[in-house]
This record gives structure tokens, C-alpha cells and sequence, in this order.
């Protein structure tokens, strides 16, 4: 089963090198078949130099640069519509995602033979660190608010760092997010599509380079706007939708 890993990247020269080849050799350690994609969203930095570099170093690095239109969402899905592998991971350029508890996302989905594989930092096991108090409490309360309206079983829906089959995402679509968003939008999704999952404790880490891109204030709108999109399709849509 070939893993997919789509990163996307703004801005993130400092923390590619690092997060690319702890990547790569994590992986290659665990002897899984696998390819880095890597969405260079018009960044202004030298990211792409560096990208370009690293492919020296990475042979299953590929990347793409999205001209537009920009934004996270964006970027995520142009390397959903690209990838080649029969499973695919979204993680983030920082280094804040730990490249060992994606082997453990891409075991569990071999053994249990699961559609989607969730991360969980706030489950027995999952760790945070250097996690900023303000948005530790709103990210808390907000998936709160999603697991109590959906159903869904898990306290981190928020969390991007998830494992999707092939079929899974392809069952998904189309998507509308732009935005951060679309890290809610892709398992409640999932979820009320009747797809199976296995939630797994994962560990997040503070970036150590550069800014986050994440705006909470943008951002509370359009996570509801989602949710709501969501729970209309789970209450009124008959199951048009579901798995088939």
C-alpha cells in the first residue's frame, strides 16, 4: 500500500529541510513505499529553491506550485488532486507532526483495514507541546461543540494530521474549503458519508521557524459554516451521499 504524504507549504524555507528528511528517513527506516508531495503555495521565500534542492537529497520528493488561488485549503486540496499512492496524509510543513505516529496512522489502517485513520493529541497518548494557552482553550471547546453536534468519535477533529484511502477522499468530494477549514470539512465528511475510521493518539510541537498561518479571528466563521454544511448533509440529504 504506497502512502502519499501531502505538505503544504507558504513561506516555510527554515523548516522544510528538517521536516522533509526526518520525513523521508523515518519512512524509508520503516521500509514503507511511499512519495512526498509537497504544494509550494506562491511562496515569496526561497521555498522552492530549497524544494528544489532537497530532491537531490529525497528521491520520492515531488512538489507542486500552486499559482493560484492561494490559501491552505487550497494548497492541500492541489496536492489531493495530484497524488499517486493508495492512501494519503495530510501533515504540515513546521515539524509539528512526529513522522513515527504517521507509521502508526498507515499500521493501523493495514491492520484494521479502515477508510480514514484520525490523529488525536488529547486522547491517552497524545501529547502537545509549546502549545499556545488562547488557542489551547478555543480549539478545546470548539471540538467540544463538533463532537456533541455530529457524533463523531473523537475529541480533535480540528486537528489536520489525518490518514485517508484513496477511496476515501475520491468518496469526499468535491470540497469547498479554502481555507484552514478544510481540516474540519475532510473527516466530518467522512464521517457523515458512513466511512470507518480508527482514531490513534498523536503529539504536536510547536514550530520552531517562522509564523503560524493560522488567524483565529478569520477563521471562526468559516469552520462553522462548515459544520453547519455538514450536519445539514447528515440530516437532510437522505444518504445520497454515503458510501456505497
Amino acid at each position: 500500500m504506497k502512502l502519499s504524504v501531502v505538505i503544504p507549504a507558504y513561506n516555510e524555507e527554515e523548516s522544510l529541510p528538517e521536516t522533509l528528511k526526518t520525513l523521508y528517513t523515518t519512512l524509508t527506516k520503516h521500509q514503507i513505499e511511499h512519495e512526498i508531495c509537497v504544494t509550494n503555495d506562491n511562496s515569496k521565500d526561497g521555498t522552492e529553491l530549497v524544494l528544489k534542492a532537497l530532491q537531490q537529497e529525497i528521491p520520492t520528493l515531488v512538489y507542486f506550485t500552486n499559482k493560484g488561488p492561494n490559501g491552505f485549503g487550497y494548497a492541500v486540496r492541489y496536492g489531493l488532486e495530484r497524488f499517486t499512492g493508495d492512501c494519503v496524509a495530510v501533515m504540515m510543513a513546521d515539524m509539528s507532526d512526529d513522522p513515527e505516529d504517521l507509521v502508526k496512522f498507515y499500521r493501523t489502517m493495514q491492520e484494521k483495514n479502515v477508510d480514514a485513520v484520525f490523529g488525536s493529541r488529547f486522547i491517552k497518548g497524545g501529547n502537545v507541546y509549546d502549545y499556545p494557552q488562547v488557542k489551547l482553550v478555543i480549539n478545546r471547546v470548539a471540538n467540544f461543540i463538533v463532537k456533541v453536534l455530529t457524533g463523531i468519535k473523537t475529541n480533535d477533529t480540528t486537528n489536520a494530521f489525518k490518514l485517508y484511502k484513496r477511496e476515501t477522499i475520491e468518496g469526499i468530494k468535491p470540497f469547498l474549503s479554502p481555507h484552514f477549514n478544510l481540516t474540519v470539512e475532510l473527516p466530518l465528511k467522512a464521517f457523515v458519508r458512513g466511512y470507518s475510521y480508527a482514531v490513534v493518539p498523536n503529539s504536536w510541537t510547536n514550530r520552531k521557524y517562522g509564523e503560524s498561518k493560522l488567524k483565529i479571528k478569520e477563521m471562526g466563521s468559516r469552520y462553522f459554516f462548515i459544520l453547519m454544511y455538514c450536519m445539514i448533509e447528515k440530516y437532510f440529504s437522505r444518504g445520497d451521499y454515503m458510501k456505497k
